[in-house]
């Protein structure tokens, strides 16, 4: 098959994917992005779910790199919704004429670095060759889906659905018994819509959440007018904060304000609405104390609004707050007041296999209809380990990230054996601790002008240097380790996967403004830590 070439090839056409074809196609290369769906989006493209939402107010939710796109575009609402996020997306892909640059329906099942032409070469499912310089993964963290191997799912006779790949028609619960199975943020944001229609829901429960009230509504002209007018602010919130985004914060410990006043303030975050439960104490990460005072906070507002005793405790969680991931939805805990809602303990009764009619449990099966896979994706490896990459020598990214849990990456950004090998918004970097377009415009930035140093002095590779690997890897446990995340299994650490902790943590957790500052001395340092090689100059 006759391999067709380009300068780059940019896998995923979301948020990541969009930005990186409009950089590098401003700097002159020739760029292809592959992606899988028909339309553009990411993550945004399949989670159709009821109540699909961003957790960051939408105002940030949004590029800032060029000023005219960020003002030519308003959000509807203050947390907006999967269909107008979806068409934010296309608005970008539109405005920026990305379109002839996106090939569709194409999925990549195989990249390899070829040794004699230091090219990578990229096979997909239509039995197209690829071939180029550059092979930069946009694929995001939380886009491969994750249902556990329960046994006996195909013998069910109902309906199945998984939050991440909802039809694009609408479902209806009228009339219907639902098990819903998971209570993460996608489970947490559709449960009370599907318990409006529905004649019964059950929720399966494993781990109970630490969830805040979203307070979503939608945005006055005033409002817009306001944040249009702000656009210096938000850009630089991108730049100067861990999380990319302006938060309510007091700026002091928990420990120094009285009982009383740690209850005004906190009773102020609560009606307010958000994530500001994770924000409003700077040292709610790694101080016992105020993290005690911040989710005994949220397990009294549980007692007073779940009216069922039992049932209020059944939710309370009983990890560090933040050390999960921070649900922001609505109605959550007042759906557990209807008469149809019921909530099982996994714990207490775990589930021995799903049955042609519903779900067999330990003491008993609940019967249903259909049931609601709400179990998340495997995060922050999954779609990366998905395509079949492989480095010098023929090595397999997944043997060499020993299938996931045992990550290594210099800045999150490069791996040792895979030359020019981006990854934007990869493990062991920021990412999903932050607001995601902050994170993704940072990790573009940085790629773009990397290619542009590597262009510019005809450097035909670059990739990480095993000790710098090691070394990161070490600055990642070493921040973690000095805050409360480690003593928690979540998604974080892969333990939704099969309980099975990876062997560091694969987050970045001393923010987007340290992250930025430190890979940006790396790039001024002429890209200390990586090894670069230069192209043969043929006389």
């Amino acid at each position: 098959m006759e391999a067709k070439q380009f300068d780059a090839i940019v896998v995923g056409a979301g948020f990541a994917g969009l930005y990186m074809l409009h950089k590098l196609r401003e700097r002159g290369l020739n760029v292809r992005v592959i992606e899988a769906a028909d339309g553009v989006g990411g993550t945004w493209y399949w989670s159709r779910y009821p109540g699909a939402r961003c957790d960051s107010d939408s105002i940030y939710y949004n590029f800032t790199f060029s000023e005219d796109l960020y003002k030519k575009w308003r959000w509807k609402e203050r947390y907006a919704a999967q269909p107008e996020i979806l068409e934010y997306l296309n608005f970008v892909a539109d405005e920026l004429e990305l379109r002839p640059d996106i090939q569709f329906e194409t999925y990549v099942k195989k990249a390899t670095f070829n040794e004699d032409t230091k090219l990578w070469e990229i096979e997909t499912d239509t039995d197209e060759l690829f071939v180029a310089k550059y092979f930069i993964s946009g694929v995001g963290c939380l886009s491969t889906t994750n249902i556990p191997p329960f046994e006996g799912v195909e013998s069910f006779k109902g309906e199945k659905y998984h939050t991440g790949r909802w039809p694009h028609e609408k479902v209806d619960f009228t009339g219907k018994r639902v098990v819903v199975i998971g209570n993460g943020s996608s489970g947490v944001q559709a449960m009370p819509l599907i318990a409006k229609e529905a004649k019964e829901l059950t929720l399966l429960m494993r781990t109970p959440h630490y969830v805040a009230e979203a307070r979503n509504h939608p945005l006055t002209k005033e409002q817009q007018d306001e944040a249009i007018s702000k656009y210096d602010e938000i850009r630089d919130s991108f730049f100067t904060t861990p999380g990319g985004i302006r938060m309510f914060t007091t700026g002091k410990s928990a420990t120094e304000f009285t009982p009383q006043e740690q209850k005004e303030t906190l009773e102020y975050v609560w009606k307010t609405g958000g994530l500001a439960l994770g924000s409003v104490y700077p040292d709610v990460s790694v101080n016992k104390d105020t993290n005690a005072v911040v989710s005994q906070f949220v397990r009294d507002k549980i007692d007073e609004i779940v009216k069922n005793e039992s049932t209020a405790k059944t939710l309370h969680p009983n990890y560090y707050i933040t050390t999960k991931r921070l649900i922001i939805g609505t109605n959550y805990y007042e759906m557990f007041n209807q008469d149809n809602v019921n909530l099982v303990s996994l714990k207490d009764n775990p589930i021995v296999r799903i049955v042609e009619n519903g779900v067999e449990l330990q003491n008993g099966t609940v019967e249903c209809d259909v049931i609601v896979f709400a179990t998340g994706y495997d995060s922050m490896t999954g779609s990366i380990l998905r395509m079949d990459i492989r480095g010098r020598g023929g090595q397999p990214l997944k043997e060499k990230w020993e299938e996931g849990k045992g990550v290594k990456t210099y800045l999150g950004l490069s791996v040792q054996n895979f030359p020019n090998f981006f990854m934007i918004t990869g493990p062991q970097s920021p990412s999903v601790l932050t607001n995601m377009p902050s994170s993704i415009e940072q990790h573009v930035d940085w790629i773009d002008r990397c290619i542009e140093y590597l262009e510019e002095n005809n450097i035909q590779t670059i990739e990480a240097q095993e000790e710098s690997e090691k070394e990161w890897a070490k600055q990642c446990d070493d921040i973690a380790n000095q805050t409360l995340f480690p003593y928690t299994n979540s998604w974080y650490t892969g333990a939704n996967l099969d309980g099975t902790k990876r062997s560091g943590f694969v987050i970045f957790v001393g923010g987007l403004d340290n992250y930025r500052k430190i890979c940006d001395q790396v790039a001024d340092d002429n890209y200390n830590g990586f090894t670069l090689t230069r192209a043969e100059v043929l006389n």
